[in-house]
């Protein structure tokens, strides 16, 4: 792995090639392990009972949980480009239900954002991240839209956002006066329509410092991930089945911990 050819990509061209040129593994966990959380213990999801209960969104009462729903539909329809932005508008809205986002922070779509690889500047675009304003405007989680889902999703394209956020970050910290990060944990969410899968991306100085020369880090960057253990084994059907629906977003609720 240490002779692949190295290029400087935006994050949009990166595939399994660039974690293995930059010897980043994925390794997969369940609920219990990832979260630090008993399956069986997941916290409820601080979100409207009428989410929860409610099937379709014309039987919505409230109209931020018939935004949500008919979000959450469209995001299901197999349609290339429109789907890509209804997922993106879903988890802005998703975002705001679950209580992600509050001041001082905000959402940011397809946010730009420079990543140095080889040597040479490129950039990074997730579809939906998260800011706080508080003191710095870091980007506290970034999420990418999977076109296909396998059951091992390949976040290379997220690792490359992460990346991308953490040199973002330590920028700032420098503008103001700061010391910089050497070692912080992003996390991250890949979604195919509604199915999220959530991973937790270790970043480090080495590892930076090898991207950003374009050299194989001697230490390996082992990134977790989880899969929801959704009841209905159907990946595409994601959160439209009441009972997919709940724990997955019991996952969301779990994953609020790593989101600071």
């Amino acid at each position: 792995m240490a002779n692949i050819i190295r290029l400087p990509k935006s994050s949009n061209k990166w595939t399994q090639n660039e974690l293995d040129a930059y010897n980043i593994k994925i390794s997969f966990q369940n609920a219990t392990t990832f979260f630090n959380i008993p399956q069986a213990a997941l916290p409820q999801p601080t979100i409207s009972e009428e989410v929860l209960m409610t099937e379709s969104a014309d039987d919505t009462v409230t109209a931020d949980n018939y935004t949500l729903l008919a979000l959450m539909e469209l995001a299901m329809i197999p349609d290339g480009a429109k789907v890509s932005t209804a997922v993106v508008d879903f988890m802005v809205q998703l975002f705001n239900a679950l209580g992600y986002t509050h001041c001082p922070r905000i959402t940011c779509t397809r946010l730009k954002i420079q990543l140095l690889i080889c040597g040479e500047y490129k950039y990074a675009k997730p579809d939906v991240c998260i800011i706080d304003r508080s003191s710095r405007d870091d980007i506290i989680l970034i999420t990418h839209m999977e076109k296909k889902f396998g059951r091992d999703p390949n976040p290379s394209q997220l690792v490359a956002g992460a990346i991308a956020t953490f040199q973002h970050n330590n920028m700032c910290r420098r503008a103001l006066g700061l010391d910089p990060l050497e070692n912080k944990i992003i996390p991250g969410i890949t979604m195919f329509g509604t199915m999220p899968t959530f991973f937790k991306i270790p970043i480090t100085t080495e590892l930076v410092k090898s991207i950003e020369c374009g050299e194989y880090p001697a230490t390996p960057t082992v990134v977790l991930g989880h899969v929801p253990d959704i009841p209905r084994h159907r990946q595409s059907d994601g959160m439209k089945p009441l009972d997919n629906r709940c724990l997955i977003l019991q996952c969301f609720e779990a994953f609020k911990q790593f989101v600071f």
